[in-house]
């Protein structure tokens, strides 16, 4: 797992909200890369509306959430996220 050495505050606090969202959605359902994707997007519009500083947010969102691995549980994917969100990485 590769992920930027300082995250914004702003990618810290999403990390955790998309952590949140998805061990209270199905925590042990199959997670997928296009809930990752789309997820980012619409985290980062709903903190900053339709504008630039929200296409970043997402963009760092996207750099800081790893890519799905197969069979991977959306209750796993959250726990990496948390993990991710502390500074914890490997790689």
């Amino acid at each position: 797992m590769t992920t930027p050495l300082v995250l914004s505050d702003d990618t810290v606090l999403l990390l955790g909200r998309f952590a949140d969202t998805l061990d209270t959605q199905r925590p042990d359902a199959e997670m997928r890369e296009e809930i990752r994707r789309a997820r980012c997007l619409v985290f980062a519009e709903q903190l900053h509306g339709p504008t630039e500083a929200a296409f970043a947010a997402e963009q760092d969102l996207l750099a800081a959430a790893p890519r799905v691995r197969h069979g991977q549980t959306r209750g796993e994917y959250a726990a990496l996220l948390r993990l991710i969100a502390q500074g914890v990485s490997a790689g």
